[in-house]
């Protein structure tokens, strides 16, 4: 029988850290002087104490190892765990959110979607400003951990193909998770605070430059203006690019590098991938616009540049209104955002290995046809893909399009249009954050959308996050019979 205790006791101690985060952004309020301090104080109380009671009362039952039913609950049990007290400082504070609206912007911020339902950004308090970055900053160290731990081990979407590139983890998944966490951590900081001092010698602020170094690292989005990275221009933009690309590339890779191996980032497939996909997408967006619309070539450059890396890295960042840009454009824009970045990094959607793997397993298919009595596999980065790899990446393809679908559906029968119903469900599917269209387009937000709707976005960033089947597994019969 399911034990869920060593479950509930890792989720303890991750609510009541979360509960003990809460202090810093109550810190800059309180330096502030303006008495919002007071809302993240009974947050931290609150969620360090049910965390705390929560670890206490499940750690006579914490075993060595986790079984897979124990990990898959675990997986999709911190990130719905984590949104519901990460809520608590919008509800309390001053950002008159209901829970529903406050919920929506944890989860959001947890899953590193960049989808907002907060307004007025400018007039918030700097407390409620800092702890949508560091939501972002916490859920985008978490999934990497989450992407090079749990997946592969869970066998989702093709991820097993990367076990025997990171650490070998079967059956000790928290000793080892806990390895893995203190190796990138130091990574993840040392790309933070390189990315703040850079953004504060390009002329930002000191609370700027920390908030938008949570996020572009994170590839979340959030920013601190309502105009996004449009409050911004010039070396800004291209510093952001590059660490949005830094922050796209697998962690593991930079843990190789510091190791001494100094050609492990290039001699990865899927960074190579990656890579060529934004000169390509660049080159063709900066010639739309220095020809059809009449800009000039630096900035047609530096816009496709910042915007098209933004979309594709899942970061969610917008220094223009590209809805301007013509229809050819948009569609674009639409379609860049399911490709995403490489796995094991803070990005989300598809991921660049499985459009790899499944543009490896037609040239396969191709190849039979043409010499019927051959023998041919698909190969991805010279090895060659198992046949459960190659079921696991079609599968999450097809589930990612009817999920899409589906969603898009029900959006719709909520009552919103076809484009904000369409591009809602792949912004959020694939923790995007801005969609399409006037309403939640890169110059709008979700706020207005009713509650339904909100709620379906809600279930989507959880999934998309979680890479589907993660989620979808334990609705299953046989996962509770196992």
């Amino acid at each position: 029988m399911l034990d869920p205790r060593p479950v509930g006791y890792v989720i303890g101690l991750l609510v009541a850290a979360l509960g003990v985060t809460m202090l810093v952004p109550m810190l800059v309020d309180l330096a502030e002087g303006q008495g919002h301090w007071s809302a993240f104080a009974e947050s931290a109380i609150v969620t360090t104490l049910i965390g705390g009671l929560m670890a206490l009362s499940c750690q006579n039952a914490v075993p060595e190892r986790l079984s897979i039913q124990q990990t898959f609950l675990l997986t999709s049990g911190v990130w719905l765990a984590l949104p519901v007290f990460g809520a608590l400082p919008f509800v309390l504070g001053e950002t008159d959110l209901r829970y529903v609206d406050a919920f929506f912007e944890a989860m959001s911020g947890l899953t590193t979607t960049g989808a907002t339902v907060v307004t007025e950004l400018e007039t918030r308090p700097a407390g409620i400003l800092l702890w949508r970055g560091v939501l972002q900053w916490l859920g985008g160290i978490g999934i990497i951990v989450v992407a090079m731990v749990f997946l592969p081990e869970l066998r989702v979407g093709g991820m097993q193909i990367f076990r025997s590139e990171g650490f070998d983890t079967f059956g000790k998944i928290l000793p080892r998770a806990t390895e893995i966490s203190r190796q990138i951590s130091v990574i993840y900081v040392a790309l933070t605070m390189a990315c703040a001092l850079c953004y504060l010698a390009v002329g930002m602020d000191v609370f700027d430059a920390t908030v938008h170094a949570l996020t572009t690292v994170s590839t979340g989005g959030f920013s601190t203006y309502d105009a996004s990275f449009g409050a911004f221009s010039g070396s800004a933009e291209y510093l952001a690019v590059v660490f949005m690309i830094l922050a796209a590339l697998p962690f593991v890779r930079f843990v190789q590098l510091i190791h001494g191996n100094s050609w492990s980032l290039l001699q990865d497939a899927q960074v190579r991938g990656f890579l060529y996909c934004i000169l390509a997408l660049v080159l063709g967006a900066t010639v739309v616009l220095a020809t059809q619309h009449g800009y000039p070539l630096e900035r047609a450059f530096r816009e496709s540049l910042f915007n098209v890396t933004s979309i594709i890295s899942g970061t969610g960042y917008a220094s223009a209104n590209y809805m301007l840009w013509g229809s050819l454009m948009v569609a674009i824009f639409f379609f860049i955002g399911l490709i995403g970045g490489c796995a094991g990094s803070t990005t989300c959607s598809v991921k660049i290995f499985r459009y790899q793997i499944l543009i490896a397993a037609i040239r396969m298919q191709v190849q039979r046809i043409r010499s019927p009595h051959g023998v041919f596999f698909p190969r991805y980065d010279g090895r060659r893909v198992q046949g459960d790899v190659l079921s696991s990446v079609i599968s999450f393809f097809v589930f990612f399009v009817v999920t899409m679908g589906l969603l898009a559906v029900a959006l719709g029968m909520t009552g919103l249009d076809f484009t904000t119903s369409i591009s809602g469900a792949a912004a959020t599917l694939a923790n995007i954050g801005p969609g399409l269209g006037d309403q939640i387009g890169p110059a709008g937000n979700y706020a207005g959308l009713n509650d339904t709707a909100k709620w379906l976005l809600i279930a989507a960033m959880l999934i998309g996050r979680l890479e589907l089947l993660a989620v979808y597994a334990i609705f299953t019969v046989r996962f509770w019979r196992a």
